[in-house]
């Protein structure tokens, strides 16, 4: 068999045993629903207005239909590879600085991978056709999620439930999705260029988009609820990481003290935290799983960076996207730092 044919007829198998994990409702769904080309699956589908992997629309589905926050609740939401796995780092010392030091030695994030502390509600806790044991989750409970706001179900958005959002500009977002996507990419599936990933991009065909959708959901619902929804920019915390640390456990009510400031609390969690600190630690240079099965926890560190798109990005490619942006963002006093 030509190697075409027998990638042609792994990718055909690949599909079919993702289906099959599926429940016979979501199956029948997804056969009405508009669909194109994915970026580590087979295909990605058009899902209550944003873009979605199969098995991501049943685990949120069943999210919509079984979650049930409580006031107590802090959701973490992010489109992928805008500061994730940062922000739950940073969430998960900040709320449990009292009961776990930072200088502590057998502090979690120094054995475990930040998404093992802070569950994806899609990804993990109602994955696979899960209903979850809440029951041992220690409250207040910190959990989640790539779903855009219109998508949260309506317990969180009802209750007292904080929501948490981390934006990162769209040049370095496509640039690390596309970097980590192709480490994922089954090679079945063939090669996904970085101009067609670009061209999808735009489009708003990438998981959890369009974007600029999901963006301006968290965004208008932090301007019109300030003490529910907070939106926090991945290059403000890059460049004076304490004062971000300080508006989010001001805004979690957990603020540092004045004691706690003279002691370097703050400093020592932004050391803890940090990029290079994160991807120093042995669990996340040699682990593996910490978000997909077949992924190491390394793929989850690359630069870090603010403005490395600038290595990549073509002059037309930036003038298409700064457009896009431009137009898209008009009017919503939404702008972010590029270099």
């Amino acid at each position: 068999m030509a190697i075409t044919e027998l990638n042609k007829s792994q990718s055909r198998n690949e599909a079919q045993g993702e289906q099959q994990q599926l429940s016979e409702e979501c199956q029948e769904l997804l056969n009405t629903l508009p669909k194109e080309r994915g970026w580590r699956t087979q295909h990605l589908y058009l899902f209550q207005g944003f873009w979605c992997q199969p098995k991501e629309i049943q685990a949120i589905m069943s999210v919509q239909r079984n979650f049930i926050a409580q006031d107590s609740d802090v959701v973490l939401a992010t489109i992928p590879k805008s500061g994730t796995t940062w922000l739950k780092a940073i969430a998960f010392t900040i709320m449990n600085r009292k009961n776990i030091p930072v200088q502590n030695d057998n502090h979690p994030l120094l054995t475990s991978n930040p998404h093992e502390l802070v569950p994806f509600l899609e990804y993990k806790l109602y994955a696979d056709n899960c209903i979850p044991d809440f029951s041992t989750i220690p409250c207040p409970r910190l959990l989640a999620t790539h779903m855009p706001f219109s998508a949260l179900p309506q317990s969180v958005k009802e209750s007292g439930c904080r929501v948490v959002y981390l934006a990162r500009n769209p040049f370095d977002t496509f640039v690390s999705i596309w970097h980590f996507m192709e480490k994922l990419r089954p090679e079945s599936f063939g090669c996904l260029s970085f101009e067609e990933a670009f061209d999808m991009y735009c489009s708003g065909v990438v998981g959890f988009g369009p974007y600029w959708d999901h963006l301006l959901g968290y965004w208008n619902e932090s301007l019109q609820r300030t003490q529910k929804v907070l939106f926090l920019k991945y290059e403000e915390m890059k460049e004076d990481t304490n004062s971000q640390l300080k508006k989010l456990a001001e805004f979690l009510g957990l603020p540092f003290s004045i004691e706690e400031e003279k002691g370097g609390v703050v400093d020592e969690i932004s050391r803890l935290c940090s990029f290079q600190t994160l991807k120093d630690m042995e669990v996340n240079k040699n682990g593996k799983g910490a978000i997909f099965a077949d992924s190491e926890n390394k793929d989850l560190f690359r630069k870090g960076v603010v403005g490395d798109w600038i290595n990549h990005m073509t002059p037309s490619m930036v003038d298409r996207l700064r457009n896009i942006m431009d137009k898209k963002l008009s009017g919503s006093n939404l702008s972010f730092q590029l270099l």
